[in-house]
């Protein structure tokens, strides 16, 4: 079948709430804007959307984030659709990051390799936040929870905010404090344009006497929402307005209808090297480990990216010379 349109693809994905934030059209916009191509194709009641990304000589990697898990062995219908995809974009290999937790789904060993790499960071933390505000507030760890309320308590407020300078500018800062990446003010301002109109994102600002001190944007879909983007100044840190931010982000995910929260992104380590090391260790997301951990929830890993290969002697040259700059 012929690649679909953004419009039949939206109606597609509106179909199926289950569908991850990453296989939606929205998300596939926004990465058609920061070196990307987007294809996507139905087949029956299943559905894809690859990410292209050129490649010196006119190739290109193909990139399936996030998706459905329920029918994807490498003899499933769709495959052929991806395949025929992948050729027409004169791919190397496609990769796939499945929307499944590690040990939940095998795939043939003899369509698709394990990647040493995955795009999406691979283990995070899923917090239930079904029941009452009560039920949530007491799966939190103790002193989290007497921070959400202390920073009630110091005057700290949250609402709604659309100042995306203010939010790049605070993104700069945690990045910098933090030692992660952070993405250009266009890209945030293009992810804001495309999702909030939707309803699946809004930008939430904790503020005292009206000064802007920590930010973050919430994503929701389906049962599910996902805590992508955050940041903070060092302000009023006494003030814990992290704490409250998050759990206003959680009270909006309840209004959306969504029973799960993932705090999207820790330390790819298991749990009892997280628990020896968080407090010596602030790097990267070593830094933001601590603060998550606090909330309670479920520390899960993600299943292991595959690739589908194409061009055998290009992939092993994009793995040695390529592979280990991919973001």
């Amino acid at each position: 079948m012929p690649e679909v349109t953004f419009s039949q693809w939206r109606d597609f994905v509106a179909a199926h709430p289950d569908i991850h934030l990453l296989q939606t059209a929205e998300w596939g916009e926004l990465k058609s804007a920061f070196g990307w191509t987007p294809a996507r194709m139905i087949h029956g009641n299943d559905g894809v959307q690859i990410l292209f990304r050129k490649l010196p000589l006119g190739f290109t990697i193909g990139y399936i984030p996030k998706v459905d898990s329920g029918k994807w062995g490498a003899d499933s219908g769709i495959w052929r659709e991806i395949d025929a995809a992948c050729k027409n974009h004169r791919a190397i290999f496609c990769k796939l990051e499945l929307d499944a937790w590690q040990d939940e789904v095998s795939l043939q060993p003899s369509a698709f390799r394990t990647s040493p790499h995955n795009i999406q960071p691979p283990r995070t933390i899923t917090l239930d936040i079904s029941g009452s505000e009560d039920d949530i507030l007491a799966r939190m760890k103790q002193k989290t929870r007497y921070n959400v309320r202390l920073a009630e308590k110091k005057g700290v407020t949250v609402r709604a905010w659309d100042d995306l300078d203010g939010f790049h500018q605070m993104m700069q800062v945690t990045g910098g404090r933090d030692g992660f990446g952070v993405h250009s003010l266009e890209y945030y301002r293009r992810a804001y344009e495309l999702f909030h109109p939707t309803g699946m994102a809004e930008m939430l600002v904790a503020e005292y006497e009206g000064k802007p001190l920590a930010a973050l944007m919430v994503f929701a879909r389906g049962g599910r929402a996902w805590y992508v983007y955050g940041a903070s100044n060092d302000q009023e840190r006494n003030r814990m307005p992290t704490y409250l931010l998050q759990w206003e982000a959680m009270r909006w995910a309840r209004l959306h209808g969504c029973t799960e929260y993932d705090l999207w992104g820790v330390p790819d380590e298991d749990e009892p090297n997280l628990e020896a090391e968080f407090e010596s260790r602030h790097d990267g997301l070593w830094g933001v480990y601590r603060f998550k951990r606090g909330f309670g929830g479920t520390l899960k890993r993600a299943m292991q990216a595959v690739d589908r290969v194409y061009n055998p002697l290009l992939y092993w040259a994009y793995l040695k010379f390529i592979g280990n700059r991919e973001s």
